[in-house]
Order: structure tokens, then C-alpha cells, then sequence
């Protein structure tokens, strides 16, 4: 998986977010980040369900954590 292909919707302050990007990272795993505030159709989707990540049109939404991450990032290959 490239790194374009793994999205994280977050934003700044959020600790939710902060755990999310951290079992990215301990997961291996290269992503990019899309601060809801900054994108309008983020903001108005992701507003209350953030962190989300996604990968094409799948989504994995918090709570997760590192096995349920790793699992779901096999699923969507």
C-alpha cells in the first residue's frame, strides 16, 4: 500500500486523533493526513467521527485498536 493510498482524517488537538496516527506508525504503515478543518466536505462528514481512516471507499472508524488496525488494513489490500 503507497502512502496516497491511506488517509487519515484528524485534527489538531484531538488526543483520538494522536492514537490513531501513533498505531499507524507503529503498524508500519505511510499515510497522509487531511485535517478536517482545512477541507469543507471533511469537516461537514468526519466533524464528530473523527479519527476515521480510510482507504478507497472503506473506512475504519475509532475505537480501534492495533490488532483490529492491522486487520482491517489485510481486509482492504
Amino acid at each position: 500500500m503507497n502512502k496516497e493510498s491511506i488517509t487519515l482524517y484528524s485534527t489538531w488537538g484531538c488526543h483520538l486523533c494522536d492514537s490513531a496516527e501513533a498505531l499507524l506508525r507503529q503498524n508500519g504503515q505511510a499515510y497522509q493526513v487531511i485535517d478536517i478543518v482545512d477541507d469543507a466536505a471533511a469537516l461537514a462528514k468526519y466533524r464528530l467521527l473523527i479519527p476515521v481512516i480510510a482507504v478507497a471507499d472503506k473506512e475504519l472508524n475509532w475505537p480501534f485498536d492495533a490488532e483490529q488496525l492491522a486487520t482491517w488494513l489485510k481486509e482492504v489490500e
